[in-house]
């Protein structure tokens, strides 16, 4: 719960800056490849939240990941703010946070499409479209293989699950004949 709301603080004041720079797209790419690497990399997680190491020594761990980053002096500053400040354990949540914001402002919502087979481009479109029309935003859609699901799709949007795949049905049709008798 600390972890939420501290996201929201720091996502929010990244928000405000990369809004009026209009660094949104750089900064979300900045965020994003930050937080893979320290979720996926132990020895940065460490390098940059060890109490054991000097804060100064965590600081220059961090200029060299903002160097190699490429990204801006204010970008760089909050990345660094995050080690001086002790919070960046709290990085992946702040990304999290911040693309959602990001994607609210511009009206675009990430969807998902399971399907027992890869679909086709022109069925992917045709899903994408419909996913549109129903929230009336912009959906970025990934798909996945789930070959469980037997045949159909099941397409979530936020909230929002639709699910026409056959296993579900198949098991609603257990259930009633179970119930019926």
């Amino acid at each position: 719960m600390k972890n939420t709301i501290l996201a929201k603080r720091y996502a929010k004041a990244l928000f405000a800056v990369g809004k009026e720079l209009g660094a949104f797209d750089e900064y979300t790419r900045a965020m994003g490849e930050m937080a893979d690497l320290y979720a996926s990399n132990p020895e940065v997680r460490d390098a940059l939240t060890n109490p054991l190491y000097p804060v100064d020594v965590r600081g220059k761990v961090m200029e060299h990941l903002v160097q190699a980053l490429s990204t801006s002096q204010e970008m760089g500053n909050f990345l660094n703010l995050l080690v001086q400040k002790r919070r960046a354990d709290v990085l992946p949540d702040i990304a999290e946070v911040f693309k959602a914001m990001v994607d609210e402002d511009r009206n675009v919502c990430q969807g998902t499409v399971v399907s027992a087979t890869e679909l086709s481009s022109d069925l992917q479109a045709k899903v994408q479209a419909m996913l549109e029309k129903i929230t009336s935003k912009t959906v970025e859609l990934t798909t996945e293989v789930d070959p469980s699901i037997v045949g159909g799709i099941i397409a979530r949007v936020g909230d929002l699950v639709l699910d026409g795949s056959i296993k579900t049905q198949l098991t609603g049709l257990k259930e009633s004949i179970n119930g019926s008798v």
